[in-house]
């Protein structure tokens, strides 16, 4: 053994632990809440990932997922302010407005939340479709977040069906993810999260805005050239401190991993 190694500790992950019910939501949204007395978005994301790091299957994610998987997807959705995604998971996931129980929706109205935490899309072109279930079926018109080159086109498309807005900085032929999250902070959307692609988490990793990832591994191989949960040709070393992992009795693994310091 190296001796560089001797000295580390090693913990074996079994069975000990208390068992959590999924159902019992205000325990296990315990081991996901916010920071208390944000001035600025903090910004976690959820991603899944194959055994050997693939981030979908048959180009997309649900296909990996299973009943805990769900479960805790909808859990984070409901903890958030704003939901941020970008437009090619839209149209590959044909995402509709966010979902929530009546349970879920008094909380978020006791925390002094708004009932329903709207999706707000990222995406340069705004090449969305006007018939498409994120405008079609939701409670909250989408934010969509575009650039100064195409913002008034997008907002005369879409008209009152989202709300518009540039998220340009320098460059007006793109979205700045440091602006973008200003404007969400001004609307008091500071509890965000980001349910990727790739293509977001690897901005917001770039920019250094990514505050914490909430990684499900799911038991599977897939092989062949499935993408990972970041792309982009930058290369970062963020270092994150683990804060938990769960399982459950399908091989699952949900881990929260926080920003180190």
């Amino acid at each position: 053994m190296p001796d560089t190694a001797a000295g580390t500790q090693l913990t074996a992950l079994g069975p000990v632990g208390e068992a959590l019910s999924v159902a019992d939501e205000d325990r296990l949204t315990a081991f996901y809440t916010y920071p208390d007395d944000l001035r600025r978005c903090w910004v976690r994301a959820n991603m899944i990932a194959s055994l050997d790091g693939g981030a979908t299957a048959d180009g997309k994610t649900g296909a990996m997922g299973g009943p805990g998987d769900r479960a805790l997807f909808a859990l984070l959705r409901a903890s958030a302010d704003v939901i941020l995604v970008g437009a090619a998971t839209v149209r590959i996931e044909n995402y509709s407005g966010a979902q929530l129980t009546v349970a879920q929706r008094q909380a978020r109205q006791r925390d002094g939340q708004a009932e329903v935490p709207p999706i707000a899309v990222v995406t340069r072109s705004g090449d969305l479709d006007p018939d498409a279930r994120l405008f079609t079926r939701t409670e909250v018109p989408p934010l969509i977040v575009t650039c100064a080159t195409n913002a008034a086109a997008v907002r005369r498309r879409l008209g009152t069906a989202a709300e518009v807005l540039d998220g340009s900085g320098a460059d007006p032929d793109s979205v700045d993810p440091a602006v973008m999250l200003r404007q969400l902070a001004d609307r008091q959307l500071l509890r965000v999260l980001t349910e990727g692609g790739p293509a977001v988490l690897s901005q917001l990793l770039e920019h250094e805005l990514l505050d914490e990832l909430c990684l499900t591994v799911a038991p599977i191989l897939l092989g062949g050239t499935a993408p990972r949960i970041v792309s982009g040709t930058e290369q970062v070393h963020l270092r994150m401190r683990r804060t938990h992992v769960l399982t459950d009795d399908d091989g699952y693994l949900y881990t929260r991993y926080v920003k180190g310091t």
